[in-house]
């Protein structure tokens, strides 16, 4: 039987993950051959000029604006219209994307409830469904681990030969990707012939953009131009669509991931990598040690660009190494792609359906 899913987030034209995320999962589920569709409840935020417009995707059925009270009503009435919700429903899925090892009490309350509201909550990392069940009293039963999806536009490939390497990091910027202890990196490739080249791709985070405009991206040129290594850094900071994205992924030699944070469970940005065959530097986070550890990258200290610089290194001076985590990338990169993830949670949400329909029908008097 077909299935209709209702979707409350965030969603384009707004510019995030957890946007991108959305619109590539719920075009993924509504596919002609599967028979099921999905809408979406749009999270706007209209004081800082994302407001709803007549232009809006035919998916958008309605919109939540977080700071007032009258849309919530709609909302949830449009919401109700569909057989489940990702997030909140008559029969809900809740999809995890951050779940803190050192939470606020407030944070902690808050997805306590949450969960407890819901029929099932997908995390994309065991190591996210662990501190669930650890830190959040959520039962293991409850927990379904899901990974991140990648598009399917981002197919292994090899970059050409006879150019410059290319070393690759994109996706929104603002403080706190560690893009600087990159660009100290490159201190420790200067004298490799031919010198590699590090693109940096992805406009400035529109918070950060409104609050500190371009002085993330001015400082790390500043301090690529200090440290020497200024004619090895590139910024690409147009919008790249999925096509324009796919190209230069693949045109890649190696991608840095040098997050500051250590409690990112998810990255979406690292599981695109994977699905598109490129070996993989990435800081100790969460979901980069789960994904990395089987071999297709090399994971680093936070906040140490020299020991990014020595893996750097080590990928662009060794072809064999980067054929085994080209391989070992490919081998994980048909689970990753978006129908992948989608038949997983179309598994789920039969689960749900058919669970609350024995409750339903047990709570029927004779």
């Amino acid at each position: 039987m077909p299935r209709s899913f209702g979707f409350l987030g965030t969603y384009p034209p707004t510019q995030c993950g957890l946007a991108s995320f959305s619109q590539a999962l719920m075009r993924s589920l509504s596919t002609l051959d599967s028979g099921d569709t999905a809408g979406i409840v749009r999270v706007v935020s209209r004081p800082t000029g994302d407001r709803p417009t007549p232009t809006a995707a035919v998916e958008v059925v309605e919109h939540l604006d977080v700071h007032g009270r009258d849309s919530h009503l709609a909302a949830a009435t449009a919401l109700n219209t569909f057989d489940l919700a990702v997030v909140q429903h008559e029969y809900g899925i809740v999809v995890a994307h951050t779940v803190r090892e050192t939470p606020t009490r407030h944070q902690a309350q808050v997805l306590r409830q949450v969960a407890a509201a819901s029929d099932a909550v997908v995390t994309m990392t065991d190591a996210a469904k662990d501190r669930l069940v650890r830190l959040y009293d959520v039962s293991p039963a409850k927990v379904r681990v899901i990974h991140h999806g990648a598009s399917p536009r981002l197919g292994v490939s090899s970059p050409a030969r006879g150019r410059r390497p290319m070393i690759l990091t994109w996706g929104l910027l603002g403080p706190g990707k560690g893009i600087e202890w990159a660009v100290d990196g490159l201190q420790r490739l200067r004298d490799l012939t031919p010198t590699p080249e590090y693109v940096v791709a992805g406009q400035t985070h529109p918070r950060v953009l409104r609050h500190a405009g371009e002085a993330y991206r001015n400082g790390l040129a500043a301090r690529a131009s200090a440290g020497g290594v200024g004619h090895l850094l590139r910024f690409v900071g147009t919008y790249l669509d999925d096509t324009a994205l796919a190209r230069l992924v693949g045109q890649a030699d190696v991608v840095v991931l040098p997050y500051d944070s250590r409690e990112q469970v998810t990255s979406g940005v690292l599981v695109e990598a994977v699905a598109a065959g490129k070996p993989v530097v990435a800081t100790a986070f969460p979901h980069a040690v789960e994904l990395l550890s089987g071999g297709a990258g090399r994971l680093v200290a936070q906040f140490d660009g020299g020991a990014i610089g020595d893996a750097l290194r080590e990928i662009l001076t060794n072809p064999g190494l980067a054929r085994q985590m080209s391989t070992e990338a490919g081998r994980l990169a048909p689970s990753l792609r978006w129908s992948a993830v989608a038949e997983q949670y179309r598994s789920l949400a039969d689960t749900v359906l058919a669970a609350s329909r024995r409750t339903d029908g047990a709570s029927v008097s004779p």
